[in-house]
Parts: C-alpha cells; sequence; structure tokens
C-alpha cells in the first residue's frame, strides 16, 4: 500500500489540501472543527509530512549541525539535553557529528553540515581551528557553546563564567584551612580562566608560593598522571581542584592508590558536576556550571541568529555553583557533606 499523501487527509477530513497545510505548519487562521477534523484525519490515516518537500516549499531543512569536541566528555549530556529541548520546542532537529572523529579521518564533518544545508550550527567545546568551520559561520547562523574558542565574527558564544567557577573551588579549599593547594590545569581558553582564576585567589591570601600546577588533558588518565607527579614532591599539597570531573577521577584513583584517604589525606574538587560526580563511590565536590541551561541558551541564542543573521555577536555567560559533597574537608579532617 502507497503511503497517505496530504490529498488523502484533505478527503478524508472534507477540506481543501491548502487548508491541511495550515493545520500542519500550525496556523492560528483555521477554525477549532476544521483543524479537529484534519488532525483526526492525519490520525486515521497515519499520515507523516514528506520532510523533503516541506524543505523544498520552505527552503529550510528544520535541522541543526552540533558539532561536539569529544562525545566521550560527560559534561556534553547534560548540555546536549538542553540543546534539544529548546530545538525540539522550536520543531527543529539536530544532527550530531563527533570533532574528535573529525581529527581522527582528517576530515571535517562541517562540510558536511553544510552540504546538507542545515539552518544553523552550533559548535559544541573546544574546537581546533577550522577553516571549514569559519567559513560556515559565514553563510549559516552559528553558535559556540560551553567553549570560549573559536572566535568568529557574528557567532554568538554561550558558555559558563570558568573563572568565577574556579574561584568558587579554591575559596572553598581556603575556608576549610588548605594552604598547600594544586591544580590540574586544562587546555584552550577555558582552561586558561579557571586556571587564573585559581592563581588569582591563592595570591590574594598570601598563598602564592604554596600553589603549584600541572597541566592536565581532560581525561581520567591524565588526572591520574598529574596526581602521581603533584603526591610525589617533598611538599606535596593537601588538596587538588582538578579541571573537570573525569580528571578529578583520576586524581581520586592516585589517591587512593598511594594510600591517601580522601578527604582526610588529600581534598578534592572536580568541575562541570557531570553524572560522574553524583556517583554514590564518588561522590565529588565539583563546580556545577549550569550545563542544561548552557544548552537552552545556545539554542535560544541560535534562534534569534536565524530570525535576525546581522544582528552582533554576544558573549553569554552562566552563573556557577559550588556542589560540596564527599571529596573535600579540612587537612587532617573529615568530609563536610
Amino acid at each position: 500500500m502507497r503511503p497517505p499523501t496530504i490529498r488523502d487527509v484533505a478527503e478524508r477530513a472534507g477540506v481543501s489540501k491548502s487548508l491541511v497545510s495550515l493545520v500542519l505548519r500550525g496556523s492560528d487562521q483555521v477554525r477549532p472543527e476544521k483543524r479537529q477534523a484534519v488532525l483526526a484525519a492525519v490520525e486515521e490515516l497515519g499520515y507523516r509530512p514528506n520532510a523533503a518537500a516541506r524543505s523544498l516549499s520552505e527552503r529550510r531543512t528544520r535541522t541543526v549541525g552540533v558539532l561536539l569536541n569529544d562525545l566521550r566528555n560527560p559534561w556534553f549530556v547534560e548540555l546536549l539535553d538542553g540543546l534539544n529541548s529548546r530545538l525540539h520546542e522550536a520543531d527543529l532537529h539536530m544532527l550530531l557529528a563527533d570533532g574528535r572523529l573529525n581529527r581522527r579521518l582528517g576530515e571535517d564533518l562541517t562540510r558536511t553540515f553544510t552540504d546538507l544545508r542545515v539552518d544553523g550550527l552550533i559548535a559544541v567545546g573546544t574546537l581546533p581551528p577550522s577553516q571549514a568551520l569559519r567559513t560556515a559561520a559565514v553563510r549559516i547562523p552559528t553558535v559556540v557553546a560551553g567553549a570560549r574558542e573559536p572566535e568568529l565574527p557574528s557567532v554568538d558564544i554561550v558558555a559558563g563564567d570558568d573563572e568565577r567557577g574556579a574561584r568558587l573551588a579554591t575559596e572553598h579549599l581556603i575556608g576549610l584551612g588548605h594552604r598547600r593547594i594544586a591544580h590540574i590545569a586544562g587546555q584552550g581558553v577555558v582552561g586558561a580562566l579557571r586556571r587564573s582564576g585559581f592563581e588569582s585567589v591563592m595570591r590574594e591570601h598570601g598563598l602564592a608560593d604554596s600553589a603549584s600546577v600541572e597541566q592536565g588533558d581532560l581525561t581520567e588518565e591524565g588526572g591520574y598522571r598529574a596526581t602521581v607527579r603533584l603526591l610525589s614532591a617533598r611538599e606535596r599539597p593537601t588538596a587538588v581542584f582538578a579541571f573537570n570531573d573525569m580528571t578529578c577521577v583520576g586524581a581520586l584513583s592516585a589517591a587512593e592508590e598511594s594510600g591517601l584517604r580522601v578527604p582526610r589525606d588529600l581534598s578534592l574538587v572536580g568541575y562541570d558536576n557531570t553524572y560522574l560526580s553524583r556517583l554514590r563511590h564518588l561522590w565529588l565536590t565539583t563546580v556545577d556550571n549550569g550545563s542544561h541551561d548552557v544548552g537552552r541558551r545556545a539554542a535560544q541564542r541560535l534562534l534569534d541568529r536565524i530570525g535576525d543573521p546581522g544582528r552582533p555577536a554576544e558573549l553569554v555567560l552562566t552563573t556557577p555553583s559550588l556542589e560540596v559533597r564527599g571529596t573535600t574537608g579540612p587537612p587532617g579532617g573529615e568530609a563536610v557533606a
């Protein structure tokens, strides 16, 4: 059997094809009884609009390309949830691509989005410089979410206030009585902002000389290796502020492997408040940077830019908060939560 068409719906409902189109587009110019007749016919026949035909008639695909830095990072889960919820409300659909796969294959999937004629593009997380992304941003409404780069003309950036979040984490540790505090740093502009927040607070409290920084790579393994180096110092830190939750999990493993009890011997703070931090056997103190809110705001910025492509670019920052759980406490003491 052939699939039902808009003509079949019109005949079943006893209306014109143009009126069926108005109903399907959500127009408010249709009388309630006619709308109900059309919706009943759609349900009875199992009619599904032809997306390709709709795209041709509207000259848009109602799709948004989302390019992620790395699908393995759990922080993106809640951001994508917020992003998708707002796009769904606007009757738009996400097409996802993994930037890590891009780099491994030596291809740039941004071009694929351009070829598919997506209505908009959202770059999530810190992505390496890309001529394809720069070119796409000129042709397609584009927003950067959860990162501060790349900075492109007419591209909005929606992210957490990373420097403020780092200050919250560092102030928390100092408030507990820690003086020798280390930071496992990240990369790019976000990494620099979090490091700057950490170092500023340490200086303000006269603790610059007892601050130490080890470079990480945003992964659990990188956090483990950085913590091993920190713990091998003659005066090891009593607390570590990690760039993200994955790094913090690696730090936790290194501490336990070294025979240290967390938080009695070593306090740990992560960043992102991912599901990892909420696992009961980890229960990490961490900074919540409002990832769901970042996603929804990024989607709204994209909708605004689709409606007005010439509007000035904006930087939108969400306000972070500290989630105190079981991995922080005073030096030589027990957890505070």
